[in-house]
């Protein structure tokens, strides 16, 4: 199971999560109380150990807006909604964004069936609102599916026993505060996810 957690603004932060034992972190590029200039964020990712994975996270960019970043910030993978020719530049670095509703399992069959997708609720994300529990379980049986929104270190396990996704991902949910990580509440959120996945695996 992995986990992610998005939307690191610091040093401080950055360093929890590591700490935490997380396996990625995003990097919002996007407008967002959690928004970084590229390198001040690349600062930051310079200071976490290789093994954790660097995800730049955009919001509905172009190929060339992707490719201006990636300049100037070393990201691992690159998370944003589907658009031409990202999947063909970027391959496996690329983590498509799909929105929670009524579709979203006919958009993920126009991606590849191995490709890892991040699901998260209609609109943007970030604001901790979770998409439908029931689609996700049905997208997550069909693919390798990254769950975001509304999740919370209360919560996470429930939502790993419903829907068995690939991984998690978490942003207000370990926040005291709009773009301030509680490193508490990071710890606790990666025990919760830990002991549910002993419990699910086995």
């Amino acid at each position: 199971m992995k986990i992610k957690i998005c939307g690191i603004t610091d040093l401080r932060s950055a360093q929890a999560a590591a700490a935490a034992g997380v396996d990625c972190v995003g990097f919002v590029f996007a407008e967002s109380p959690r928004q970084l200039d590229p390198s001040e964020a690349a600062q930051i990712a310079a200071c976490l150990p290789p093994e954790i994975e660097r995800v730049a996270v955009l919001r509905q960019a172009s190929l060339d807006d992707v490719l201006r970043l990636l300049a100037r910030f070393p990201a691992d993978r690159i998370q944003t909604e589907p658009c031409p020719g990202m999947l063909d530049t970027l391959g496996r670095r690329y983590l498509p964004v799909l929105h929670d509703g009524p579709d979203v399992e006919g958009d993920a069959d126009a991606l590849p069936e191995n490709l890892p997708v991040l699901l998260e609720a209609a609109g943007r994300g970030g604001r901790g609102v979770r998409p439908d529990w029931n689609r996700a379980r049905r997208l997550a049986s069909r693919r390798p599916v990254f769950l975001a929104g509304g999740l919370d270190p209360s919560n996470v396990g429930d939502a790993i026993r419903t829907i068995r996704p690939r991984g998690v991902d978490v942003s207000s949910g370990v926040e005291s505060s709009p773009g301030v990580k509680s490193p508490d509440l990071i710890t606790a959120f990666v025990d919760a996810v830990r002991a549910c996945e002993t419990e699910v695996v086995g």
